[in-house]
């Protein structure tokens, strides 16, 4: 099935970025194996310059713009960690970046954005209301980012589906966070077109789950975000899962695990979606 991105793209995406994103390691977690009673890895993108995933995305948009575009400059909306991964690509190509962000964003995120020399917006406290004056600010000729529906973002978050088959090519399940889907695409792209026996599931939170809502509806569905641990989800917990299988590895965020939450043995509702299929799962573990 053609989704409009291809693996020679995720390739080339891991080619743009290479000199600005770290191929993060993956390591085993003695104790998430302890607690799920099969081998877990954990894939360390907290490492990355700005703390997270998104830099891979961020990188390869700002890399893949047109001379013309890069005049304009770049805007992109967040709840915190985009903005700061287009912030710090933008200040290393030399593009002019703002960020649009609602007032939900935590403090420490919206300085990090600045310190990074991106100019910040603050409207609304919905990443939607956000969106909006960054829609507006396309309008008069930037290049709208998108933190998860951006054929060059999701490219360049599939190259952590290349280094996961690379340093575990055993692997029988991948857990990624679910929030717009960006994250998730890339990696099911990436890992399916090489392993299509590889089960993906995406985990998302319980309160405010805008994708599940919507594929549940069948379209984009508007839910209430809300203060929350998990402010890179917009809302709801952090980790707390347990899937038992003969191999696994979970990409885990800096945001979620400095956050020190347990993992308790009976976790909450999972979110299960495989690829690009329409069915999505819900389920306790």
């Amino acid at each position: 099935m053609d989704y409009g991105i291809t693996l020679t793209e995720i390739e080339t995406a891991r080619e743009n970025i290479s000199g600005t994103v770290v191929r993060t390691p993956t390591v085993p977690s003695l104790s998430l194996t302890r607690h799920a009673g099969v081998p877990v890895s954990l894939k360390l993108e907290h490492t990355q310059v700005t703390g997270s995933f998104k830099l891979r995305g961020a990188a390869n948009a700002l890399a893949s713009l047109s001379e013309a575009a890069r005049t304009k400059g770049v805007v992109a909306v967040s709840t915190g960690n985009h903005g700061r991964a287009v912030a710090h690509a933008a200040k290393v190509a030399g593009v002019k970046a703002v960020i649009c962000l609602s007032e939900l964003v935590p403090a420490n995120k919206v300085d990090a954005i600045r310190a990074l020399g991106a100019e910040v917006h603050i409207t609304g406290r919905s990443q939607d209301e956000a969106e909006k004056e960054a829609m507006r600010l396309e309008r008069e000729g930037m290049t709208f980012i998108s933190p998860f529906d951006h054929k060059d973002v999701i490219a360049g978050q599939g190259t952590l589906g290349l280094e996961m088959l690379e340093d575990m090519p055993e692997v029988k399940n991948v857990v990624v966070p679910l929030s717009g889907g960006g994250l998730l695409s890339g990696i099911a792209l990436a890992i399916k077109a090489r392993r299509p026996d590889v089960r993906l599931i995406g985990v998302t939170m319980s309160r405010g789950a805008a994708m599940y809502e919507s594929l549940k509806a069948g379209h984009p569905v508007e839910v209430e975000e809300v203060e929350s641990l998990a402010d890179p989800w917009a809302a709801g917990l952090a980790w707390r899962t347990a899937i038992p299988s003969r191999s696994c590895v979970i990409w885990w965020s800096a945001a979620c695990w400095s956050r020190k939450t347990s993992l308790p043995k009976r976790s909450p509702t999972l979110i299960a979606k495989s690829s690009r299929s329409s069915k999505v799962e819900q389920r306790p573990v």
